[in-house]
This record gives structure tokens, sequence and C-alpha cells, in this order.
């Protein structure tokens, strides 16, 4: 009998599914970790994932809750939160996992009417790291602007970073550059419509021109998926120069379930074989009734063995 190329290729889908029904493997949706599957009582095991969380994502949570809510599930680290509110954090038990860099996403150095701001904001920063005892200060390329030159304004990031380079060296704290998507524009902290550094590839370009041990790459799984795609080879080859990790389920930001397109136990596993030691912070923004379930849910997709 003869078949036609779509008899064909239909039946050898439906082959292949069988076997992997057959076999047991898991397909990648189910590699999630669905809410209904979850231990309402799981606390993180203190390694070797250092889990962290971002504040900003839990708002209108008060801070003072999410520090004591977090730290009974076993968080080690904090960050995205007022440095006013830091001690509280840290006599809680908590680490600052990131110091905020004095200047936003939006006011970065690729634009020259803000390098004052980056400079100074930065300088402020490292020393608050240094006082607190935090290893890490974000910093950002910022926006681009009518009339920009690609190569003039790359150049000028790596310049000003390098400008307060060796007070970060001096004092034992590494600036991280966060790559942000720029394609989400259904919400303002989903995407990043105009963000100069979108791609994680130029990122690393510049991290490399910059040639510091103190000058890295946070790398967000959620804006490297949205924008780059191809997460797990990207961390086997850039290992070397990541000294942050952030989480969100795509698409949406949301939680690690099985509703977006991740698979973070593989993601999570590959950071692990890097050798990473550093924190894993949880940046999506919660979508169940209940914020706290969700943060415990992402804390207990993670928490793997290396």
């Amino acid at each position: 009998m003869k078949f036609t190329r779509r008899q064909f290729i239909r039946s050898a889908a439906l082959a292949g599914a069988g076997c992997l029904v057959s076999s047991g493997m898991p397909s990648q949706l189910s590699a999630q970790m669905s809410r209904s599957r979850m231990n309402p009582e799981y606390k993180a095991r203190g390694g070797p994932v250092r889990h962290s969380v971002m504040g900003w994502c839990f708002n209108p949570m008060p801070t003072s809750d999410l520090i004591r809510q977090g730290k009974a599930m076993g968080l080690e680290g904090i960050e995205g939160i007022s440095q006013s509110s830091y001690k509280e954090a840290m006599d809680a038990g908590l680490k600052i996992s990131l110091v905020s860099g004095g200047h936003g996403f939006r006011e970065g150095p690729c634009n020259p009417k803000f390098h004052d701001k980056v400079v100074q904001g930065l300088r402020r920063s490292i020393e608050t790291a240094s006082d607190i005892g935090a290893k890490n200060v974000i910093t950002f390329t910022g926006m681009r602007y009518e009339g920009m030159d690609d190569e003039a304004a790359a150049q000028r990031c790596v310049e000003t970073w390098k400008e307060v380079l060796p007070l970060a060296e001096s004092k034992g704290i590494t600036l991280v550059l966060e790559h942000l998507n720029s394609r989400d524009d259904s919400h303002p902290m989903k995407g990043h419509p105009g963000y100069f550094g979108d791609d994680v590839d130029f990122c690393v370009d510049m991290i490399r021109q910059i040639g510091s041990n103190h000058f890295k790459l946070l790398f967000d799984i959620y804006h490297v998926s949205v924008m780059n795609g191809d997460v797990i080879r990207r961390i086997r080859r850039y290992h070397p120069m990541i000294g942050h990790y952030h989480t969100a389920g795509n698409p949406g930001r949301g939680e690690l379930d099985q509703t977006q397109e991740i698979n973070y136990p593989a993601v999570i596993h590959e950071i692990l074989k890097t050798g990473y030691q550093g924190f894993l912070a949880h940046e999506f923004i919660p979508t169940w009734d209940d914020p706290m379930t969700s943060l415990r849910h992402g804390i207990q997709v993670c928490d793997l063995d290396a």
C-alpha cells in the first residue's frame, strides 16, 4: 500500500507519541510541577540552590510580611526592596542578594545625559553593598533615544562602567548587567520596549570588552527565553560570565507551573552543573490567590540536586 507524504508524517507522529507514553518519558509540560502536586508545607532544603525573592513582585504585600514568610519557607535572600528595609531583612536572617544600582533600567549609560547619575548611583550602591556584606549590585544599559548611534552607545556603556569598576573591585563587589526583553508590551514589567540591552549575546560582548571578574551578566531566564531562547545552550556557553539568575514563567511572567513553556527542572540542573553558587531569585508576578503559595511552589520546583 502506498502512503502520501502527509499520511506518513501523521503515522510517524502518532507512533512517536505512543513510544513516549509507553516509556513513561515526561513531556516538557509535565516536567513542570502543577499547583495540585505541590507540598503546601514545603521548605527549601538550604542547598545547593540558594533561593531569594524579588520584593517588587509581591506588592502590595508589606515587606515585613514577605520577609517573615519568606524566611519561614527557607529563603536565604531577598532583593528588590527599599534599602530602609535591609536591616529588618538581615535581622530576620536573610541576606540582601542584590543591591539596586542607584539608576533604573530607563536611565542607563547608553544615554550621555544620564552619565553622571549612573556613575554616582552605582558608587553609592557599591558602598552600600560593601557596608551590608552583599556581593552584587545591578546595572542596566538604559533605553534607546532619538538619534542614537548603537556603536557609540555601546562604547559609552563600557566606558561608564569602567569608571566605577575600580571601586567595585576594591570592595569585592560585582556589578551585574541585566538583559531585558523588548518584545512584550502587554505590561510595564513583563517587557521593556526600547531597552538597549535586549539581546543577551550583545550584553555578553560588552561584558567581554570590560574584561573584569567584577562585571558579569544577570541572566534572567524569563527575559532570555522571550528574547533569545536556547536557554540551556547559553547557560553552558556564558556561565563563567554569569553572576546572578532570575526566574519567571514564559509567557506571562507568572508562576513556574505547567501553563508556561520553560522546563525549569532542566534549566536548574544545568545551572548547578556549571558550579554556580550564587543566588536564584524568584522574580515572577503571582497570579494565584495566595502569593505565598506561588512562592513556595517556585521554591519547590527549583529546589533540586546538582
